[in-house]
């Protein structure tokens, strides 16, 4: 049987799938590592460079809207919602949301978690259409916090914990931050792979998921993997694991959690309005997840 491609992103909330690589070592798959985050995995599913990602609820319920059909979402990951940072550069003129109306933010793709998170933050805080901010496409994390530095941006959107190195180095600031008003990570597949291969390496997966719930995980061992692995503070670590909620059952998705995505995401111009009305099997591939 063909391996499995899974996309990923350098982010301490893949740590089970790092975990569970470890052990299969590469017998049944193989990581490909997608450093521009969702929206580059969305391109890779779309060129059939990988068969399924672990990935944020928002840009793939967006693109599935969209008309995007190289993937559907077949299980879930994350509970709880992500803090997303809004960050500017170390010298800029940006110390308040406030002064970011009619700005142009960084984002790493066009459709991407940051570029969402950017209209949910404008809606959130009232901005008019005169206010939107505009956006500059600037590829991967680290071009992104060059164009804060170089005055080309004001800000960028990046998850809290995955910046805040940066922030202690000096290299950028905070200024804030939004969470998401959904579950955070959502698992997506193309429709050309194998339902039963997908399905047998999520029920795997699962295993290594829900060690991260135990108490064992938040005190000690699994606070020793993230902080190896992806050399964060301890503390930060300990903060961090507190925060999240990791789903039980991989193979499931929440139709109220799809729908109320999309709700948002319409609000916030993301998405057409009629876009709330579609059949639910637009977005889930019911031979591999059920809908609950």
């Amino acid at each position: 049987m063909t391996k499995l491609k899974v996309g990923w992103h350098r982010e301490h909330f893949l740590s089970p799938l790092l975990q569970f690589a470890e052990q299969d070592k590469g017998d049944t798959f193989e990581l490909v590592e997608c450093p521009g985050g969702t929206g580059e995995m969305q391109v890779k599913l779309k060129n059939g460079e990988i068969d399924l990602c672990i990935a944020l609820t928002d840009a793939l319920i967006a693109g599935l809207a969209n008309s995007q059909d190289s993937y559907k979402l077949v299980g879930r990951y994350i509970a709880s919602p992500l803090r997303w940072a809004i960050i500017t550069g170390k010298d800029s003129q940006y110390n308040t949301v406030d002064q970011l109306k009619g700005t142009t933010f960084g984002i790493s793709r066009l459709g991407s978690g940051s570029q969402v998170m950017a209209s949910v933050l404008s809606l959130n805080e009232g901005w008019t259409e005169d206010e939107q901010p505009k956006f500059k496409v600037n590829g991967q994390f680290k071009p992104l916090r060059d164009s804060v530095n170089s005055g080309e941006t004001s800000v960028f959107l990046w998850e809290w914990f995955t910046t805040k190195p940066h922030v202690d180095s000096g290299e950028v600031r905070f200024i804030g931050s939004v969470y998401t008003p959904w579950p955070c990570w959502h698992i997506a597949a193309s429709p050309s792979s194998s339902s039963s291969q997908i399905s047998q390496f999520l029920t795997s997966l699962q295993q290594y998921v829900r060690k991260f719930n135990s108490p064992e995980a938040r005190e000690k061992d699994d606070v020793d993997f993230v902080t190896s692995y992806f050399g964060h503070q301890r503390e930060d670590v300990v903060e961090w694991l507190k925060s999240v909620k990791w789903e039980e059952d991989l193979l499931q998705v929440k139709e109220s959690v799809v729908r109320d995505t999309l709700k948002v995401l319409a609000k916030a111009g993301v998405v057409k309005p009629e876009a709330e009305s579609l059949d639910i099997g637009t977005f889930v591939n019911t031979d591999v997840a059920q809908i609950v």
